[in-house]
């Protein structure tokens, strides 16, 4: 069975695209293909890695990708899914193919304050957002 291709894209690929990529690899790998990367790709959110282990998903060997590169090689994706806020979408290249675009808004982690311990929380309520994205994506399309 060919696996339709997903591809999450948010702006540093150091967080929420991260975490949707591997939310879907690790409940729907039998049916999809996910990937990820940046609009300004920067370095994986080691908060990110850590809540996600929690869950028993390692992320820690990861690394991010620039959405232009994987655009200027023809890569082909049956959906795109922007992650980040409405206007940093709007800068996302337009995959060639028949690609169906979703957008789905989640906080950044990176602009998160506090201490420590608060916005380790934080992400957590990033990470179930998204891990529930992910869920009703696989319900809907799978």
């Amino acid at each position: 069975m060919k696996k339709d291709k997903v591809l999450f894209v948010c702006i540093h690929n150091s967080a929420r695209s991260q975490m949707a990529e591997a939310f879907l690899n690790h409940l729907a790998g039998d049916r999809f293909e996910a990937r990820s990367a940046g609009l300004e790709p920067g370095v994986l959110n080691p908060l990110v890695v850590e809540v996600m282990q929690e869950l028993g998903i390692d992320i820690s060997a990861h690394q991010t990708k620039d959405v232009f590169e994987m655009f200027k090689r023809g890569e082909m994706y049956s959906y795109v899914i922007t992650v980040c806020d409405g206007a940093s979408a709007e800068r996302c290249p337009i995959f060639p193919g028949i690609v169906s675009r979703l957008h789905w808004s989640f906080s950044d982690p990176a602009a998160l304050q506090g201490t420590r311990q608060d916005v380790r929380a934080a992400v957590r309520e990033i990470r179930d957002e998204i891990r529930t994205a992910v869920e009703g994506f696989v319900a809907e399309y799978a």
